[in-house]
């Protein structure tokens, strides 16, 4: 990759310095929003349940005012998402209005629609990180996101990005592709991107235990891409989701992390979309205040690792004395699983 220049270098410790701030100085700011800007994906994984194939972009003005409204409530990060965020013609536009505001700034991507023109659209925004999934060599009916089909995207990142790139494999969806998922890691490393590992849940977020052959490989692969986040991680929640075992913990979602789909509304993540459902231009710190002292039943089981990152830090502060409001909660329909990287 492209070193970043003197003025970019400053502008995101800048951003890394309101990250901790805000993580810090408040119980009641979100750090992380995960916002979509379409639904639609040029890809159809069997595991996926955040796509389709008709949805258009959400329209530039509504992104812009959701992310004026997001920093009006003092988020520390945006992740935009989909569906593929590369499908929206004006990505880099509305990246640009989240870093006006100082957010740290990343994207997640199957990579199939990069090219060096986006990718120069993208260092000319401002964007700091992209996650590129990947999940096996080849496609198959259970996942598209192909090291074969995106090998030569990495080549044009290395050479020209400007931005950090981490790639994610999903480990747990057969033992005969987990393999697989070492090479891709080796590859990551040979292009100087780092690798994460997430792990398979089912529809409703909730794990599905790795076998032992998948658990050698996570090792191995951890080996590869040494990260403090990734290890610290494991350490407090992949560990046991791994063995099958549930983790004791606080869920901050709707508070520390928001997901906000196409329709502007907030939910608690990708996996329980519905609750609670609010707008997010009508969001207010009172919102904030109660979901962080909600309990989420959802939560022993959850491997979505975005959210545990966005919540370890508040493990020991702030009780939950708010029972979870919908204990049978509708959760949207869905094909299959997905990935816990998300």
């Amino acid at each position: 990759m492209r070193a970043p220049s003197l003025g970019r270098r400053y502008g995101e410790l800048r951003s890394g310095l309101r990250f901790v701030s805000r993580l810090l100085g408040s119980r009641h700011n979100p750090l992380l929003a995960q916002v979509v800007v379409t639904r639609r994906c040029n890809l159809s994984c069997g595991y996926c349940n955040e796509y389709d194939r008709h949805s258009p972009p959400v329209p530039l003005a509504a992104l812009t005012a959701r992310i004026d409204r997001l920093a009006a409530l003092r988020t520390a990060a945006v992740t935009f998402t989909g569906g593929e965020p590369l499908l929206h013609p004006e990505l880099d536009q509305v990246i640009r209005v989240a870093r006006r505001h100082g957010m740290l700034v990343t994207l997640i991507t199957n990579g199939f629609r990069l090219s060096r023109p986006w990718i120069e659209r993208l260092n000319a925004a401002g964007l700091q990180g992209m996650q590129i999934s990947i999940d096996n060599l080849r496609p198959d009916e259970v996942s598209m996101k192909s090291l074969v089909s995106v090998e030569r995207k990495l080549a044009l990142l290395a050479k020209h990005a400007k931005f950090k790139v981490n790639c994610n494999s999903v480990l747990g969806v057969s033992d005969a592709r987990t393999q697989d998922v070492v090479t891709i890691a080796r590859t990551a490393a040979k292009y100087g991107f780092q690798h994460s590992v997430g792990v398979l849940h089912d529809h409703t977020g909730a794990l599905k235990p790795l076998s032992e052959v998948q658990i050698r490989a996570y090792a191995t692969v951890t080996q590869i891409s040494p990260s403090l986040v990734h290890r610290l991680n494991y350490r407090l929640f992949q560990k046991n989701l791994m063995h099958g075992r549930p983790n004791d913990w606080k869920c901050r979602a709707g508070a520390r992390y928001l997901y906000v789909c196409e329709d502007g509304l907030v939910h608690w993540c990708s996996q329980q979309r519905g609750y609670p459902g609010i707008p997010l231009l009508e969001y207010t710190r009172e919102d904030l205040r109660r979901e962080y002292a909600t309990q989420k039943s959802c939560s022993p089981t959850c491997t979505l690792s975005c959210v545990h990152q966005m919540s370890m830090l508040d493990r020991h502060r702030g009780r939950q004395p708010i029972a979870d409001p919908v204990s049978t909660r509708r959760v949207e329909p869905a094909a299959s699983a997905e990935a816990g990287g998300r």
